[in-house]
């Protein structure tokens, strides 16, 4: 059984999809812990509620980046993390960190990476008339959102789309899509090659969508 640690900064939905998809009996991974940043972070709550072990490492209560991430590191080990997961966690980590947690540290980001890394990803979207939006779950490196990718799920962009409405559709892709991820790493079948990730027995999807449909 792996043992997850996740960071988060809000209302940590996917720490709550991630929470969630260990309560069923084959999946092969447990939330062991949920830190955050911020003491008022809902989803700090909705973890206490589950029964998972939470903490709060407030960022302005250290000298220094290096200072906050030895603690956030601390207490990840303390909790046996064997895999820590991003979900909204608005602090950008050092190399030291990324490092430490080198092919052992994931992200979910709000678009179809290389595409739109950073803030405002679906304002961007919009604004770049995309046809398609997503989201993405990588491997994260020094670089902010960098490093080899996992798994990703597409979503159409509709006529009259706001950046809300986008960015619901997207998060709902991202709540089936992070579980979907911890668990193939959880099964050994993720293996990373010159920055490359394949994953064992996966399939690719064998129809083409069409964004106006055809």
């Amino acid at each position: 059984m792996l043992k997850v640690g996740v960071l988060i900064s809000g209302r940590g939905s996917n720490a709550m999809a991630l929470i969630e998809a260990g309560l069923a009996h084959n999946y092969p991974a447990r939330v062991a812990t949920v830190i955050s940043n911020r003491l008022e972070a809902p989803g700090l709550r909705f973890a206490h509620e589950a029964g998972i072990k939470t903490a709060t490492v407030n960022h302005h209560s250290y000298a220094g980046r290096e200072a906050f991430e030895r603690e956030i590191d601390a207490r990840l080990k303390e909790a046996g993390a064997q895999l820590v997961c991003l979900a909204g966690f608005m602090r950008v980590l050092s190399p030291w960190f990324t490092e430490q947690w080198r092919d052992r540290l994931i992200n979910i980001h709000p678009s179809l990476l290389p595409a739109f890394p950073g803030l405002d990803t679906h304002k961007r979207a919009l604004a770049a008339g995309v046809k398609f939006a997503g989201c993405t779950v990588h491997f994260v490196r020094a670089e902010l959102d960098h490093g080899p990718i996992i798994a990703q799920a597409a979503v159409p962009v509709m006529p009259g789309d706001d950046e809300a409405k986008l960015a619901a559709r997207v998060l709902e892709a991202e709540h089936k899509l992070y579980p979907q991820a911890v668990r193939l790493i959880a099964e050994g079948r993720v293996n990373i090659f010159e920055e490359t990730v394949f994953i064992e027995g996966a399939l690719a999807p064998v129809a083409t969508l069409f964004n106006p449909v055809l």
